[in-house]
């Protein structure tokens, strides 16, 4: 997997913009936290040859504020973990935990 890290404000701008042109996955990590190093290696298994979606990953516990803005900017629950689909500016699909399923976001995006 090839992560774009979020580590600011203007990189969440940068995800909006970009979901015009095509899907973008936020994912929502706990470094400390089981269950959040199992959904990130499900996510890190996905082969994005293909590059038809973009993945972003912010480290929840060291950027706590960024995750919240996410959350209110996005009008979602946090959670940790969480992946977030953004597309045409909007989350169109949130997920947590152990629902997070790659097949489920490829559908949602519908690439």
């Amino acid at each position: 997997m090839n992560w774009k890290n979020i580590d600011n404000l203007q990189d969440i701008d940068a995800v909006i913009q970009a979901s015009f042109n095509k899907p973008q996955v936020i994912f929502k990590h706990s470094t400390t936290c089981s269950i959040s190093q199992m959904a990130k290696g499900r996510l890190d298994r996905f082969n994005n040859e293909e590059n038809a979606i973009d993945f972003h990953y912010v480290d929840l516990l060291r950027l706590r504020p960024i995750s919240n803005f996410i959350a209110e900017k996005f009008s979602v629950h946090h959670e940790s973990p969480q992946v977030l689909l953004i597309k045409n500016g909007e989350c169109t699909y949130d997920e947590s935990h152990m629902g997070i399923v790659v097949d489920d976001i490829l559908e949602q995006a519908a690439i």
